[in-house]
């Protein structure tokens, strides 16, 4: 299994962190080629603080969940990870930046790097090799 994480640029989340997060996890879990393969929750991003007493009628859509967690079986590509979120970016009327993590890599996607290739190929090293190399050298240039 490799663990993702995924947040939401907060300035450029059209419906908001969260409402956008969960789209993005329905987007995969309807994807007939990774749902199988693809397990995810939403939650804080933040570390946890002491439980509160409970708040009756607070919203579910309450400041707080803006991080989506996935576990990926490791019969799933990172490539094929990443063309998703990058057709689910594109399916957005405004598509919000996202940074996707995978141990201590970080990539900010805009939607943009689908046009290209080369930048593509690089990505995709990162996430699966945890480097940016093709061959999983790490010169830490990811």
């Amino acid at each position: 299994m490799h663990e993702y994480e995924l947040q939401v640029d907060p300035h450029r989340a059209g419906q908001g962190p969260e409402t956008e997060l969960r789209s993005l996890l329905l987007w995969l879990k309807e994807d007939e080629s990774l749902r199988r393969d693809v397990r995810g929750r939403i939650r804080s991003g933040e570390p946890t603080p002491a439980p509160a007493p409970a708040a009756y009628g607070t919203p579910m859509g309450s400041p707080g969940f803006d991080l989506l967690q996935l576990a990926v079986g490791s019969g799933l590509s990172a490539g094929s990870l990443l063309f998703a979120v990058l057709q689910w970016q594109a399916s957005r009327r405004r598509p919000p930046a996202l940074t996707v993590r995978r141990g201590p890599y970080e990539i900010t996607l805009t939607g943009d790097e689908a046009a290209d290739p080369e930048g593509l190929r690089r990505i995709i090293a990162a996430l699966e090799n945890g480097s940016g190399d093709e061959d999983g050298a790490d010169d830490g240039t990811a």
